[in-house]
């Protein structure tokens, strides 16, 4: 099982694109203490759920 926070974090980062915020992966990982890693992986993921 994935961990839920995250899925959170990556939905943040995803709005944050979506949006037009400035905010690198590396950013939202330092604010939020989840990898760059994971971001990177579950953005992957999550675009392709949402049809981006």
């Amino acid at each position: 099982m994935k961990d839920p926070i995250g899925l959170a974090v990556d939905a943040l980062y995803v709005a944050c694109v979506e949006n037009g915020e400035n905010k690198t992966q590396r950013n939202v990982a330092e604010a939020t203490g989840v990898t760059e890693v994971t971001i990177r992986n579950r953005y992957k993921g999550l675009k392709v759920a949402l049809n981006l």
